[in-house]
């Protein structure tokens, strides 16, 4: 599914100021230390290490076992692998959760075994058969089988979950749309045919249905844990990842402790610390309450110079698949006019905004499927700045006009409804570039906006739920390596992501076709030219793609990797305190 990431918060290094770590260096021969990119980046993986991590480990090492390491986060809207849509969520959940598969960390092949050791896939690509591995068990000891997962799916399903994704996730299995509209409480869609053994029927043969196994909607639960303890069971919940929940004080802190009961080499960290009290991440990571921090434009040039101890503790990220984007929900005043919003598309100037706000350390998107990712094309024609233009369209739409008792082309605007665009916040900064942007519609095109704070989990809950207007301060990133995760779950018109009511027929062809199309090549230029007709008709306006960027780790923090997608990764994460 997608994974909505709050963009204006730093969560691990997961949602970065992006800064590039080759400009501003200071020079000075006296110095010695410098960021070594080259040994620290597996060509591979696309993952990095900082300087101190670069000593290499045994996994048959005991030494290893032990320490804990030390995060800032936020509360999570929720720990239910089964709800979940946001990554504060997904970064906590998939170390406390698993599935029948995992995004590959190496990225190739896409997708690996996990709880499940292998499967195969009928000729016609719409039976898949998962054997489990032996022996498989639950972190509080229980042997997990065939009808958990059976049962997992069915709970994700079930309309009395509340799952706003599952749809997506799980509806290419036979039957399971008719569990999510209360019609039945199982599916013959899915089978056990023994202890170890489920077998999967889905509805037409689709290339990416793999991949969307791999996202948390198709997580196991323990059916004991959660009907046993009904709406309490997320208190102490039982999964199968490498961690297990300690404790979880709202606004204070999350601790995950290491799972004994993990089927693979046991994650070496005793626990893990999510600080959510808050607090300011660079103050913080210098007096030693969290190992780990991004990087803003305030102390770039400050860490990256060699003579700064903080030099040292360098490392660079790779970019995320992600877009930022400011979303309009078309059902709903002016928004329902595609010439308003193309008019809005072009009074934006991005590319001033990436000069002069962040030192070209951002890069202005041109379509929806970022750079480096299957799919992504050069040929989509964006909706560039261009004041003339987006004048004209203004004028030339059901809100305003030009004003024929004026001596000079000014455009009336009067009767443009009152525009709410809603950010996730407290009441803090809006941010540099909601303002911006706000100031250049009203210098721009003569319309004022309200903006509108509003808290995480809220904002989720609004946002799901179609009550917004307009929308900004998200990232949308991919949960798997397929344009499906773009343009087809959050452009199809009956997508439950299609959070602005987006509607087109050809659109929703191309997408269809897509679908089932069985050539990988063929398949990516039907959803480019999806993306192109979604660009030119404006339900987004894109803003950002991801950029390499750069973080702070302690250096008692050994192995730890990042990756483009999001991935269960402090299991192989140790500590050597010197």
């Amino acid at each position: 599914m997608k994974k909505l990431s709050h963009s204006l918060l730093i969560l691990l290094t997961i949602f970065l100021v992006s800064c590039s770590s080759d400009e501003n260096q200071n020079n000075n021969a006296d110095c010695e230390t410098e960021i070594q990119l080259d040994e620290n980046t597996n060509q591979d993986s696309k993952s990095n290490l900082a300087p101190s991590l670069l000593e290499q480990y045994q996994d048959s090492d005991d030494s290893n076992f032990g320490g804990e390491i030390n995060l800032l986060w936020s509360d999570p809207p929720t720990l239910d692998p089964h709800l979940t849509t946001d990554g504060s969520s997904i970064g906590i959940v998939v170390e406390l959760f698993s599935g029948l598969v995992k995004l590959n960390s190496n990225e190739s092949p896409p997708v690996v075994a996990d709880l499940a050791e292998s499967w195969n896939i009928s000729e016609d690509g719409t039976i898949y058969d998962f054997t489990l591995r032996p022996n498989l068990k639950f972190s509080d000891g229980e042997l997990l089988t065939a009808e958990d997962v059976k049962w997992s799916f069915e709970r994700a399903a079930n309309p009395k979950t509340g799952s706003t994704v599952a749809e997506e996730f799980l509806g290419d299995i036979i039957g399971i749309k008719e569990i999510i509209n209360g019609q039945k409480l199982t599916t013959e869609g899915i089978s056990v045919i023994n202890d170890r053994t489920i077998r999967i029927k889905i509805d037409a043969p689709k290339a990416y249905f793999l991949a969307k196994l791999s996202y948390p909607t198709a997580f196991i639960l323990s059916k004991k844990n959660v009907e046993y303890k009904n709406n309490n069971w997320l208190e102490s919940p039982i999964g199968t990842g490498p961690f297990i929940l300690k404790d979880y004080t709202v606004g204070k802190e999350i601790i995950l402790n290491r799972n004994d009961n993990f089927w693979d080499r046991k994650a070496y960290l005793d626990k893990i610390v999510f600080n959510l009290a808050g607090g300011v991440p660079m103050a913080m990571y210098e007096n030693d309450e969290i190992d780990i921090t991004g990087v803003t434009l305030a102390d770039l040039e400050r860490v990256e110079d060699k003579c700064s101890d903080l030099n040292n503790d360098l490392v660079t990220i790779p970019p995320r698949h992600a877009i930022t984007y400011i979303g309009f929900n078309t059902n709903k005043a002016p928004f329902d006019d595609i010439k308003f919003r193309q008019a809005l598309n072009h009074a934006i100037d991005k590319q001033l905004i990436a000069d002069q706000v962040f030192s070209n350390l951002v890069i202005p998107a041109d379509g929806i499927i970022p750079p480096n990712f299957p799919g992504y094309s050069e040929k989509i024609s964006s909706l560039r700045f261009n004041l003339e233009k987006a004048k004209s369209l203004l004028a030339e739409s059901k809100y305003a006009s030009y004003n024929s008792d004026s001596s000079g082309p000014e455009i009336d605007t009067s009767k443009i409804p009152r525009i709410t665009l809603t950010i996730p916040g407290t009441g803090g900064s809006v941010g540099f570039t909601t303002e911006i942007i706000a100031d250049m519609w009203r210098e721009n095109l003569g319309i004022d906006i309200n903006i509108q704070q509003v808290e995480w989990a809220t904002y989720l809950q609004d946002l799901h739920k179609g009550r917004l207007q307009a929308w900004s301060g998200l990232a949308w990133e991919a949960d798997y390596p397929d344009p499906q995760t773009f343009i087809d779950v959050l452009f199809r018109s009956d997508s439950s992501i299609n959070y602005g009511s987006y509607n087109n027929k050809n659109v929703d062809d191309f997408i269809n076709q897509a679908q089932v199309e069985q050539d990988t090549k063929s398949r990516y230029e039907l959803y480019n030219q999806a993306e192109q007709i979604i660009i030119n008709e404006a339900p987004w306006i894109p803003l950002w793609w991801g950029t390499d960027s750069i973080s702070l780790v302690k250096p008692r923090i050994k192995n730890l990797k990042f990756y483009s997608l999001s991935v269960s990764r402090f299991k192989d994460v140790w500590i050597k305190d010197n």
